[in-house]
This record gives structure tokens, sequence and C-alpha cells, in this order.
């Protein structure tokens, strides 16, 4: 039986200057992810460590989501990845109109954004690309 290609799918990358263990960090905590993606719920599949993790994803979207943390130069590429189709209240895959399904589209693509910025921000903690960690 052929299943149908996700309704969503959403690409970013962020680059963060802080190894791949420090953003892997932001992650690893399950109570984290309530943060981030409030109305899914996530079961990891595959946890990477400091590679990432792969997620299945139920809630208001059912299909898989990924964080891939790649080492890049003094820092990190941040890869996220969500393949999944809008669900309704008993948890089946619901149709959206176009406009509705370019919404959520951009709502969800906004954010990822967000949260990777945000992390950029807090991980960072003003360090700029080629310059050495602050002393502590």
């Amino acid at each position: 039986m052929n299943q149908a290609p996700p309704a969503l799918d959403i690409v970013d990358e962020t680059f963060l200057v802080v190894p791949p263990s420090t953003v892997a960090a932001a992650f690893a905590d399950p109570r984290s992810w309530s943060r981030y993606w409030p109305d899914l719920v996530l079961e990891v599949y595959t946890d990477r460590g400091d590679q990432g993790l792969r997620w299945t994803v139920r809630g208001a979207l059912i299909g898989t989501m990924e964080v891939w943390l790649e080492p890049v130069l003094d820092g990190t590429l941040l890869h996220y990845f969500l393949r999944a189709t809008p669900a309704g209240p008993d948890g089946e895959p619901i149709g959206l109109a176009p406009r509705e399904l370019r919404r959520e589209f951009d709502r969800r693509a906004r954010a990822a954004k967000a949260i990777a910025l945000g992390l950029k921000e807090v991980l960072e903690d003003g360090r700029e690309p080629g310059v050495g960690p602050r002393a502590q």
C-alpha cells in the first residue's frame, strides 16, 4: 500500500558558533521538547548523540522530525527537518485547503527558525565566528 507524502516538508539550517555537543545538550532533555514544540508529542527513534535526534511526531501533526548537528569550521550547522501531515483531534491525518496548508507551513518554518535563532543567541553568548570562546 502506497502512503501519501507528508503535506509539510520543512527544512531549515542555522550556523551556531559552538560545538555540536553544546547544541545537542539543548535538545537532550525531553522536557525541552514541549517548550520548543508544545503541540507535538515526540518519541525518539534514533539518538545520534552529538549528531542529533530523530523523532516520530504525534499530536497536531503526524510524521517525523530530525535535528542533525553537523560540525562545520568552528561551530555547528543545525539542520532541522520536519516531514508531517496535520492531524485532527482523533490523531488521524486531515486535509487542509491549500491556503491553510501554506499558513501552517509558514508558521512551522518560522517557529523552527525562532528556535534556532534563540539557541544561537543563548549558546553563542556574543561569540563571533573565528574568535575563540570567552575565558571562564
